[in-house]
């Protein structure tokens, strides 16, 4: 998630699409770039670098954002749990943009086709997490429609500080 969220500029929206297996080394490269300690409780990434996707991470679960050719976002889309009776929900497990993206309405476009992309899957709720500090995302969340559903305070101890995990989400009926 971007650092600092300003309203999107008058760029021309980017090119929304399902990630193909051959995005995984742009992706890669995207994620080492704009990681940080305010959206990420991962370490940061160290060479020799594994695949972006494995057998947990397919290109099915991502919706990536383009413009001028180049990936310069992503989101992870997939269903809350493998139960029958919470198959109703979808939950993003991450959600990134390229720093020089940042402020073009690229994670506000993305966070949009992940709803449309649930409820063609048949999903009337979505979900996510995010990090207690990470202000600008959870700014972002609540303008499109996501409420804080419940704080683990202290769920993580990042960089020496214990930092709550953030529970959002939003239905997906009317909307």
């Amino acid at each position: 998630m971007p650092e600092s969220y300003t309203q999107p500029s008058t760029s021309p929206p980017p090119l929304i699409r399902p990630a193909q297996r051959s995005d995984g080394e742009p992706l890669g490269a995207l994620t080492r770039d704009a990681w940080s300690p305010l959206h990420s409780v991962q370490p940061r990434p160290t060479a020799p670098y594994g695949p972006f996707f494995d057998e947990r991470h397919e290109p099915s679960h991502y919706l990536v954002a383009e413009t001028d050719g180049q990936i310069v976002g992503f989101i992870r889309l997939v269903p809350a749990t493998a139960l029958a009776c919470n198959r109703h929900v979808r939950q993003i497990q991450g959600l990134e943009v390229a720093e020089a993206a940042r402020g073009r309405g690229v994670a506000r476009a993305l966070l949009r086709a992940a709803c449309d992309a649930s409820r063609r899957q048949g999903a009337t709720r979505i979900t996510l997490r995010v990090l207690g500090h990470n202000a600008p995302a959870r700014a972002l969340y609540e303008a499109e429609g996501f409420a804080v559903e419940g704080v683990l305070p202290g769920e993580f101890l990042l960089e020496g500080a214990y930092v709550d995990d953030v529970l959002m989400g939003r239905s997906l009926i009317d909307s």
